[in-house]
């Protein structure tokens, strides 16, 4: 009954915190691409090649369903995956179908025209690599119309919270929301659109200030997939063993992943 969840790295465990918390009663089994990230500088083939690699093993693990708790590999791998790559049997979900659920008030599966909606100016915050494949956009058009996305890629923040320097990623986001500003200067609403984010959530609302609304993944991920599951229960795979996988040094990563959720983990080599 195990559920996957990948990432590139540690920013996935958010999700997994959130998931956890909402399906306490299903092993989840976690697995970090560790050796390789960050994937938001990496090409769509690259990202597409190493995803692909992680999502097998975690169908290995006995995961009939997988969640890419990367919005990068969401962004430049995952429909290409499911046109073409994912088994008759399995599923492998992204993190963007939540975001836009709640932006748009409709569900995924209204494949009604696109309507208006009450937001109107978004800004949306993600890596190098999910900005430029637009897929944000793409989504949210098939379901808006009249919405201005201003998106702004967020080098460095990433890396700086993979090396557990947390006072450089929050100079930085503070300094991507200046530059957001200078484009937008009133968004009503803005996406965290990197699972590695929540970690400094409280950095972009005190950037943002008050009057802007945050759209944060963890939350509205559990939700959806409790959901999901709730339509869908023979999605839950054979396996029965929680673990957190990692291509990585697992010593390092689950130094790291302690800190950064403040509870012990431990991660095994992949």
């Amino acid at each position: 009954m195990a559920v996957g969840i990948f990432d590139s790295g540690l920013g996935g465990l958010t999700v997994w915190d959130a998931v956890h918390a909402r399906l306490p009663e299903v092993p989840l089994v976690y697995f970090g691409d560790n050796a390789h990230a960050p994937y938001g500088v990496r090409d769509a083939d690259d990202i597409y090649d190493l995803t692909t690699a992680g999502v097998t093993r975690l169908f290995e693990a006995g995961c009939d369903l997988v969640i890419l708790a990367c919005n990068t590999a969401s962004a430049a791998a995952l429909r290409r995956m499911q046109e073409r790559w994912v088994p008759a049997d399995k599923r492998v979900l992204g993190v963007f179908v939540p975001l836009i659920e709640a932006l748009t008030e409709r569900q995924w599966g209204d494949n009604s025209p696109p309507r208006e909606v009450a937001v109107k100016n978004v800004a949306l915050f993600a890596t190098p690599a999910t900005v430029a494949s637009r897929a944000f956009q793409r989504e949210l058009a098939f379901r808006a119309i009249g919405v201005d996305v201003e998106a702004q890629a967020c080098g460095g923040v990433v890396d700086a919270m993979g090396e557990g320097d947390m006072i450089l990623a929050e100079a930085l986001v503070r300094s991507h929301v200046d530059a957001l500003k200078r484009k937008m200067p009133h968004p009503e609403a803005a996406v965290l659109g990197c699972t590695h984010y929540p970690l400094v959530e409280a950095v972009f609302r005190d950037a943002l200030g008050p009057a802007v609304s945050v759209y944060s993944q963890p939350s509205l991920v559990a939700a959806s997939l409790a959901d999901y599951l709730g339509r869908h229960p023979g999605r839950l795979g054979p396996g029965h063993e929680a673990m957190f996988l990692t291509t990585g040094d697992p010593k390092r990563v689950s130094s790291r992943a302690t800190q950064f959720l403040r509870r012990e983990i431990a991660f095994r080599p992949a």
